[in-house]
């Protein structure tokens, strides 16, 4: 059975998603214990700037790799033809 071994960068997004869950979690604990809304306006954009980021690296990547794809199969049909 041949098992596909993860990419590195769906690794990292992954990472960076479970994070940012935790994070929104602790925020969310800590509010209701505090009842203080402020750490809200730096942890939040924060916490999104790094997954937006880690997103944007993910697709810039899977884009370059199926555009590879795409000209190798293109090539394979031209030579087949």
């Amino acid at each position: 059975m041949n098992k596909k071994k993860k990419e590195f960068s769906k690794i990292i997004l992954i990472c960076v998603a479970i994070v940012a869950l935790l994070v929104i979690i602790f925020a969310c604990v800590m509010i209701a214990i505090t009842k203080d809304l402020s750490p809200l306006s730096y942890l939040i954009p924060a916490i999104f700037a790094e997954l937006a980021t880690g997103t944007a690296f993910y697709y810039s990547k899977a884009k370059a790799e199926n555009e590879i794809k795409i000209t190798k199969s293109m090539e394979r049909r031209e030579n087949n033809e």
